[in-house]
């Protein structure tokens, strides 16, 4: 503590300065006078306290957190005085219920590296219980029930004078229909009357769920049944507790609470836990005395034996263990760049050799775009996780240019069954209606989205859109609408594939062997599957089944990382039209180096004139030689087609 206070002092934190800024010091802080006369130094410095936190927007550090929880321990341990109101104790409530929720709220990170000084978050519930012991007295002096409630902590002190019959109502967290409520059964309040009991006062919290509360690995007495690695253990709810006294003095009764589960995975088995703070040092999850007695929907209903601080935890069977998880990572972090160099050197082929104009080249390099932007993104998106808006702003820009990349899939599609089908729209109607489809389309639903669910649009992990909530839809929804269309124009175009192949084996070998019509047709109707799948984005239908094997999960990064290669294999170094291009490219390189080459320097002037002033001559043996010592070559340049050049060489061979 001496080095935290003395830290503070020489290099003050964020947080500190705040702090001085409002009169406080490190002293303040750090001071061990707790008596009756130091309560409204403790209020002072409480909500002082919570003045500079609500200002601090970096986030707490580490020996800040030191100094706060020093400052709720002696709040915590405050007597309550006859001479304070139920106002000053409602007050004193307040101040300490908020700082308790800032604290709370700081990160998992943070709080570990702390953890040789305070054994994690519950430390701060473990303050929150002490002092709402020591207030009780003070918050019932004028009613029977009080409730203090911050952002994610609610907290209501009830009393009730028993009698034949009487009961407790039963305490719930947040808004009503929640599902996070605990009560005292009836026959137990009335086994307490029945021992003399003449006073009962519930003390109940409720603690949303929190960040810090993520990570329970380190105090889990409840290790998961499987060795492999396969499984781990989560906070699947919301903590609730409950301290129920007995004419002022601890009781130990049964208690029954419901919880809401909060993890949208699927949890192989629900564990009703308590933390008990005497189990280790700092304390640990438990079971012992709590089992389920109902669990549906996303809803269990547990009773235990006891009270103190309730939770679920839920164990959750995962497709790969954390190495398998970083192979994955590194896996697709290679397949994206192979596929992001693929893209680019396809649209570089398409754009330099100068491959001809048309519709389905068009397609093919707005598709290429969205696609290499979107692999840009992905491989960027790990490190925009560091700063949030970075990060908002690339899972909007994810979101557009995979809409993108799968709306021009659907181009891609729709221009194959015009081939196949008979369309009766010009080609320049066509393009328009497809550039609306490509690109206006995905910018309206990204537009929309943001502006319905922009409080919920981004994941709080990754820069991904929110797998928590319905805004997943927005990317999922238009994905199964194009993968639907895209296999029904490629079983389309399949079957028309067949069916002329099989005309075509008829006419040329109606006599050959069935087995070798059985090959010429599997193989008509396999090639157009290859070629065509990487463009439908029909290799999606991978990502439904990933959850079921680790093979699967390999399977679709290949399939859908290495789409960049893929494409570049079969739309550029395959492809006849680019082929041709390079081809032409050539020619002309040896055209233009023959002619450098053969040309007399003397004669480059005006080789129409040295053409004519060639001598002739008219006998047959002469005009022989003359046919058979001349050459000619003529080179065609087919890239512009409306102005073909003609070049004629000729050389001769001196007569012997």
């Amino acid at each position: 503590m001496k080095d935290v206070k003395k830290s503070l002092k020489s290099k003050p934190s964020s947080f500190m300065q705040h702090l001085m800024d409002l009169g406080m010091s490190a002293d303040d802080l750090f001071s061990d006078t707790v008596d009756g006369q130091s309560w409204a130094s403790v209020s002072r410095l409480l909500n002082v306290s919570e003045q500079a936190v609500s200002k601090e927007s970096k986030g707490l550090e580490g020996r800040d957190i030191i100094s706060l929880m020093r400052v709720l321990s002696r709040a915590a341990n405050l007597p309550s005085t006859a001479n304070k109101s139920w106002h000053d104790a409602k007050r004193l409530g307040q101040s300490f219920i908020n700082l308790a929720d800032s604290l709370l709220n700081q990160d998992n990170a943070t709080w570990n590296s702390i953890k040789e000084v305070f054994e994690g978050p519950m430390a701060v519930i473990q303050n929150v219980d002490r002092m709402v012991t020591n207030l009780n007295s003070l918050l019932m002096n004028d009613t029977d029930i009080v409730q203090i409630q911050s952002k994610n902590i609610k907290l209501q002190v009830q009393q009730t004078i028993l009698s034949e019959g009487s009961g407790v109502s039963a305490f719930c967290g947040s808004d009503v229909g929640n599902g996070d409520c605990i009560s005292v059964p009836a026959n137990d309040i009335k086994e307490l009357h029945d021992n003399g009991y003449r006073k009962v006062t519930l003390l109940n919290t409720w603690y949303n769920s929190a960040k810090c509360f993520s990570d329970i690995q380190q105090n889990n007495s409840l290790p998961p049944t499987a060795t492999d690695g396969s499984l781990r253990m989560v906070l699947g709810s919301s903590i609730i507790s409950s301290t129920v006294l007995g004419d002022g003095q601890h009781v130990s009764i049964a208690v029954q609470f419901t919880l809401r589960h909060i993890t949208a995975e699927t949890s192989k088995e629900i564990i009703c836990a308590f933390w008990d703070f005497n189990l280790t040092q700092g304390g640990g999850w438990s079971k012992e005395g709590c089992f389920k007695t109902l669990s549906q929907n996303n809803f269990t209903t547990c009773y235990c034996n006891h009270t103190t601080n309730f939770a679920l935890l839920l164990q959750i069977e995962e497709v790969e263990g954390e190495s398998q998880s970083i192979s994955l990572q590194i896996f697709s972090f290679i397949a994206s760049g192979v596929s992001l160099c693929g893209l680019i050197f396809t649209f570089i082929l398409f754009v330099a050799l100068g491959v001809p104009k048309s519709d389905r080249t068009t397609v093919h390099k707005n598709l290429i775009v969205a696609l290499a932007v979107s692999q840009f993104l992905l491989i960027f998106s790990d490190w925009a996780a560091v700063d949030q808006k970075a990060c908002w702003l690339v899972t909007v820009l994810l979101h557009l240019f995979f809409l993108s990349s799968f709306c021009w899939m659907l181009v891609e599609g729709l221009l194959l069954w015009s081939k196949v089908v008979s369309v009766n729209i010009s080609e320049e109607r066509r393009m328009k209606l497809y550039y609306v489809l490509g690109w206006g389309v995905p910018v309206v639903i990204v537009a929309v989205t943001l502006a319905v669910t922009l409080d919920r649009y981004k994941a709080e992990e990754y820069c991904w859109l929110n797998m928590k909530s319905e805004v997943i839809w927005a990317f999922a929804g238009p994905v199964l609408f194009v993968v639907s269309v895209n296999a029904v124009v490629l079983f389309r175009v399949v079957m028309v594939t067949v069916a002329s192949a099989r005309r075509k084996a008829k006419m040329l070998t109606p006599s050959s062997d069935s087995k070798l019509h059985t090959l010429d047709l599997t193989w008509a109707a396999t090639r157009p599957v290859l070629i065509l799948l990487p463009v439908l984005g029909l290799t999606w239908l991978c990502g439904v089944l990933v959850h079921l094997s680790l093979v699967l999960a390999y399977v679709f990064i290949i399939l859908n990382g290495f789409q960049g290669l893929y494409i570049f294999l079969v739309y550029a170094v395959y492809n006849s039209e680019v082929r041709n291009a390079i081809r032409r490219i050539q020619e002309k390189r040896k055209a233009l180096s023959f002619t450098n080459c053969s040309q007399p320097t003397s004669f480059m002037p005006s080789q129409k004139s040295w053409v004519h002033s060639l001598p002739t001559h008219s006998s047959p043996d002469n005009s022989e030689n003359s046919t058979t010592m001349s050459r000619s070559l003529v080179f065609k340049n087919e890239r512009f087609k409306e102005v073909s050049t003609v070049v004629q060489l000729t050389a001769f061979k001196p007569s012997g």
